[in-house]
Order: C-alpha cells, then structure tokens, then sequence
C-alpha cells in the first residue's frame, strides 16, 4: 500500500508540477493594465483612449446610457459598477488573475483595456518577449505565452453576444477602426 501511494504521490507531482522556466501558459498570465502598453504603442493607446471601450464602466454608473438601460430594462438610477453580470464585459479580467476587482483597487483595468481583447499580458511582457530592449520577438512566441490577435469571433465571445442587455449589431472591421484604437504600423517584424 505504502509503494502504490508512492508511485501515486510521484504521479500526481509530475502531472501538476509547473511548467519549465520560460514556457508559462497563458492561463498563468495576469493582468497589468493598458498603461504598460502606452510606453511601446502610443498611438493605438491614445485613440484607445478617447473612445466608449476606454470608459465603458461608466456607463454601468447611475445616470449614465439611461436610454439604453431602459430600451434593455435596466434601472438607469441604479449602479452597476459592482455588478458581476456587467463587469464581465464592462471590465479588463474581472474574475481572472490580477484582473478587475473594483474601481477603487484596480482602476486602470475598469473599462475595456488593451488586455480585454489580446490577453492578460504578465508572461508576453517579460524580459526576453515584447519590451523596448527586445525588438527582434517573434509573434508566434508571445501567443505561445498569451498575446491573442483578436478577430470578430474574439470579440463576439467576450461581450458582443446575447448575454449583454444592450446588445447591437457588431462589425469587427468597422469596429476596429472606429470604435477601437489605431493600429500603426509595426516598425520591426516580428513574424
């Protein structure tokens, strides 16, 4: 009995210990908040910035997109910035590792930031991936590590589907140039 708990114990060790060093998964990646990205892709975070995915936990507090609250039945004079059901979609990684808990404690992650869309960036911004000292990375290494190229899909599954009261129609090409960030372009390749 004492040999079989053995080679159990040795078993169960081997299928959960953490992977080597350098091949994190994305599932360990935490969030950092889109002022990490602003030092490298300025552009994409200033008109990032300036739209409605920048400040969409506003519109969860009173007062706020009261005809689209109430077109959906919501109450407009209630405050939605601690709902779970909105924060999902109205937050950066709410319920996820390092991702959104509240205004008060984690407020460069209310609204849809950078690591909504391309994932939770603690593992592709280490020494040795995506930093300013390291200009040769490549693509497929930081997806390996949790860099997510969004597309219509990414986009449909995280927010823009049935579960959202106020939903409507979403363009993912239209929407990328209008309503998201500039894309500039990359001034090193990185395929």
């Amino acid at each position: 009995m004492r040999r079989l708990r053995g080679v159990l114990l040795a078993f169960v060790s081997l299928t959960i210990a953490p992977p080597a060093a350098g091949l994190a998964t994305a599932a360990e990646a935490s969030f950092v908040g889109s002022k990490k990205c602003q030092a490298c892709h300025f552009a994409e975070h200033k008109s990032w910035s300036a739209t409605r995915m920048a400040r969409t936990l506003d519109l969860l507090k009173p007062g706020a997109a009261t005809e689209a609250k109430t077109k959906a039945g919501l109450d407009p004079a209630k405050d939605y910035t601690a709902d779970p059901g909105c924060l999902a979609c109205h937050a950066t990684g709410y319920g996820k590792p390092g991702g959104f808990t509240s205004a008060a404690e984690t407020p460069d992650l209310g609204g849809v930031g950078c690591e909504a869309c391309h994932g939770a960036a603690s593992e592709y911004l280490k020494e040795g991936k995506m930093t300013l000292a390291n200009r040769s990375y490549k693509r497929a290494d930081l997806i390996a590590t949790g860099l997510v190229r969004p597309d219509g899909k990414t986009c449909a599954t995280l927010c823009h589907n049935e579960k959202s009261p106020t939903r409507k129609p979403f363009d993912f090409e239209k929407g990328v140039k209008e309503q998201v960030h500039a894309i500039a372009p990359l001034k090193f390749p990185h395929e």
